[in-house]
């Protein structure tokens, strides 16, 4: 017999049974369908069988950790459907592209669209292996016979995956007679994937799955066209220099390319922000410029690039952080905890704000405030402004997008610009980098560098700052006039140097540490490389130090 102790009180179980087993005697105490379980310590998927005395804890669908298994099983799930509607090479060229909204973009990158009449058998095929409860099977392979496996299956994104891979032995899940690779945890069989939608869209689908906090609803699907546009622009430059995952960028690495990717990247960059530059000046009559963007999206570095960009044009820009118009401490709205609520627009002095940009237009100096963060002031400093013929304020803050931000101004004379990171690349074709992470690397960083803050307290803060992107930036996007990708197809093997040694300190008596094992596994995907070629103009300067703005 062996004895786990679940919620503080021990039980007595047979060898050889399964943690789904046990997690099935407490599912009722649970809102979420439970996916996983920490025994003492140690994430373990619910197929595997406890070998000693432990202490078991529960992650259910409701949890991150439980919630991206989901996704993940969902994934192979499909893609198992299209092997078995389409065939193995059609299952073998489809690629999971990006995330809208609730939504995964899932084509063929041989440029075949894909069907509706062919995406609904594809959803039908996954209804009857959901049904039949069909089994996945996880198997240890040595990395060799990995390779070999998926050489054979023609799966060459993932044989060059491994090839720079340092463990001796890779897991591979296996669904009847479909084999795949995932990076993560996967749920015990396809019945477990009882919430999804599958649809056309584009040339490819559209596979939708529940959000964290709702697991057991589908949202309907709400097309985020320029979003779309901009994430397919990024995967079709990525397609262009041939670097679409991370086996492709890991070789380029080993070739010695990288020096000269980090200036053809640079420099894609530059012609873009230049080009939104042009189209302000076309416009004629823009004098507000108002950038948007949710944490670590490198709002300052570009607000900066694109301000040396409209001076090339003939125009004067200055440039205005929303911030400065705080409320006082004392005003500042709290959220349902008791804690300050910086993100709400209530925060911003809303109404001081509209008055001081509607003088500006109108040919009247305006002394402008300041922020002091350390005293929770809005101060004064003789900043006077006026603006002439060819003068713009160039005006950065998370609520820039929303019209109650300025709604004394005419619309003619903003021009509204979303920025984020959205992640280019892919581990492989089945594996997608979620944007977050990202950006949750970018400001681990950052905040380590500038504010002495850990990488444990900013995991910890992290699904506050998403909540306020969901309520006061994402809802907008779509209104911007622009928008404008700021991820370098290199950053995280740039990034993986400075985050590693953060993460490690997380240790495994902290709530934190899991979210640091999942980040230092998919690091570890990547070879290093050095900043010292990075020009001091970079996005990623702002986060890794050394840029010639003040970032």
């Amino acid at each position: 017999m062996i004895t786990v102790n679940v919620e503080g009180r021990d039980r007595q179980y047979p060898e050889g049974i399964t943690y789904e087993e046990i997690a099935a005697q407490y599912q009722d105490a649970y809102e979420g369908l439970i996916a996983l379980v920490a025994a003492s310590g140690k994430i373990r998927e619910l197929f595997k069988k406890p070998v000693k005395d432990c202490q078991v804890t529960f992650f259910t669908l409701k949890d991150d950790v439980g919630h991206k298994t989901y996704v993940r099983t969902a994934t192979m799930l499909v893609m198992k459907a299209v092997a078995d509607v389409a065939g193995l090479e059609k299952a073998q060229k489809c690629k999971v592209e990006y995330t809208i909204g609730n939504g995964y973009y899932i084509c063929a990158t041989d440029d075949c669209v894909l069907t509706p009449e062919t995406v609904e058998q594809i959803r039908r095929r996954m209804w009857e292996l959901v049904e039949a409860g069909t089994p996945i099977v996880k198997k240890a392979y040595p990395l060799t016979e990995a390779m070999e496996l998926f050489r054979e299956k023609k799966m060459k994104d993932k044989e060059k995956l491994f090839k720079y891979r340092r463990s001796s032995y890779v897991n591979i899940y296996r669904m009847e007679d479909y084999y795949d690779y995932y990076y993560g945890y996967m749920l015990p069989h396809a019945g477990y994937v009882k919430y999804f939608d599958l649809i056309p869209y584009d040339e490819g689908m559209m596979l939708l799955l529940p959000e964290k906090e709702n697991p057991t609803v589908v949202k309907e699907f709400v097309p985020r066209e320029k979003l779309f546009r901009t994430l397919k622009d990024s995967e079709r430059w990525g397609r262009q220099v041939g670097i679409q995952t991370v086996g492709d960028l890991n070789e380029q690495i080993c070739k010695g390319n990288i020096s000269d990717m980090i200036l053809v990247q640079e420099a894609e960059q530059e012609r873009k922000i230049g080009e939104i530059a042009k189209e302000i000046v076309a416009r004629g009559n823009v004098k507000f410029i108002m950038i948007a963007g949710p944490s670590s999206s490198g709002k300052t570095s570009f607000s900066h690039r694109l301000s040396i960009q409209l001076r090339t044009q003939g125009l004067c820009p200055h440039p205005i952080a929303l911030d400065d118009y705080f409320v006082n401490r004392d005003q500042t709205p709290r959220d349902e905890k008791g804690d300050y609520n910086f993100e709400c627009l209530e925060a911003i002095d809303i109404r001081q704000f509209n008055q001081d940009m509607t003088d500006l237009l109108a040919g009247k100096t305006v002394e402008l405030p300041s922020f002091n963060f350390k005293t929770g002031l809005r101060e004064y400093k003789g900043n006077y402004k006026t603006l002439g013929p060819e003068d713009v304020l160039v005006i950065e803050g998370i609520h820039g997008l929303n019209d109650k931000t300025s709604y004394s101004l005419p619309s003619e004379s903003k021009y509204k610009i979303y920025i984020s990171a959205l992640t280019s690349i892919n581990v492989d074709g089945h594996n997608r980098i979620p944007t977050t992470d990202g950006r949750l690397l970018r400001r681990m960083v950052r905040d380590a560098r500038t504010r002495g803050t850990d990488a444990k307290r900013t995991i910890q803060m992290w699904p506050s700052v998403r909540r306020g992107e969901e309520e006061n930036i994402f809802p907008f996007q779509e209104s911007a006039d622009a928008m404008f990708n700021s991820v370098l197809i290199y950053e995280l093997a740039v990034l993986k140097q400075y985050a590693e040694p953060l993460l490690f300190n997380i240790g495994p008596d902290d709530p934190e540490y899991y979210e640091a094992k999942r980040l230092l596994k998919f690091l570890d995907y990547f070879l290093g490389v050095s900043s010292e070629n990075l020009p001091n103009n970079s996005i990623c300067r702002e986060f890794v130090g050394g840029s010639c703005f003040h970032a």
